[in-house]
């Protein structure tokens, strides 16, 4: 898939088609990296203690909060790395995904299942690349 300024490419000849996510990702523009975002309100405190689709969704949040401080939006995404403390709860997690990333534009993805994160409440984290038009300005 191909907008603008990025390239998707969910299956590269002789690669098995990846279930939700883009296998290779690449565009022209202005790099930025968002640090791993966490299920934090705008006040330091934990959304959704125990609940994985609540994290996801506050951390998706977050995200777009960082993302458009660059001046990107999830469209411009070109990578997500997941880290969650238990892989039952990928799909939550894919969920708050797809409720802010349309199906045709999938960012290359990693899922990393992780012992603990900083605070014990915490089930998630998920940090982001994106490339933005050169020239865009934040």
């Amino acid at each position: 898939m191909e907008s603008d300024h990025l390239t998707r490419i969910s299956a590269p000849e002789g690669v098995s088609p990846g279930t939700g996510y883009s296998h290779v990702v690449w565009g022209t523009g202005r790099f930025i990296a968002v640090s791993g975002q966490c299920a934090f309100d705008e006040n330091g405190e934990i959304v959704g203690p125990g609940d994985a689709a609540a994290q996801a969704r506050q951390v998706f949040e977050n995200l777009r909060r960082c993302l458009a401080a660059a001046g990107a939006g999830f469209d411009d995404v070109v990578k997500l790395t997941y880290f969650v403390t238990d892989v039952a709860d990928l799909p939550a997690v894919r969920a708050a995904r797809d409720a802010v990333i349309p199906a045709d534009r999938l960012p290359a993805s990693s899922a990393v299942q992780v012992a603990a994160l900083f605070r014990p409440e915490l089930l998630l984290e998920i940090e982001a690349f994106a490339v933005v038009p050169a020239g865009l300005a934040p």
